[in-house]
């Protein structure tokens, strides 16, 4: 049989995730995919050239494993353990619509009544 490794502990080694029980807590949401296969068990076994699909932040990683690892060690070590299948796409930069104050230096306080009039709104 070959070597294999609980899931929650690769993702800790390979530094997806800051602790192990939050990458434990995130697999039980039911989001991670282990080859196609929907995985719901931080203790699945996970092997090498396995593909674990999972939601990080606003992304979707895709994620190829190289190795198992030994231990948490720092960031280039970890980067050794897994292949990104998809990378990262630039963030588009948004354009935030925020009222201008007229002048420079310190906002009045119209301005300051304007700015949290429009801030109120965005956010109801």
């Amino acid at each position: 049989m070959s070597e294999c490794l609980r899931l929650d502990k690769w993702l800790w080694y390979a530094r997806f995730f800051k602790s192990r029980t939050l990458s434990a807590e995130r697999i039980q949401s039911g989001r991670f995919r282990v080859n196609g296969t929907s995985i719901a068990k931080p203790s699945y076994a996970v092997r090498r050239n396995d593909v674990v699909t999972f939601p990080l932040n606003e992304d979707v990683r895709v994620i190829k494993v190289l190795a198992l690892g030994t231990r948490r060690g720092p960031a280039p070590e970890a980067q050794t353990l897994y292949e990104d299948l998809d990378p990262a796409k630039p963030k588009e930069k948004r354009l935030a619509i925020t009222p201008k104050f007229e002048g420079g230096g310190r906002p009045t306080k119209r301005d300051r009544r304007a700015k949290d009039k429009f801030d109120s709104k965005s956010t109801t």
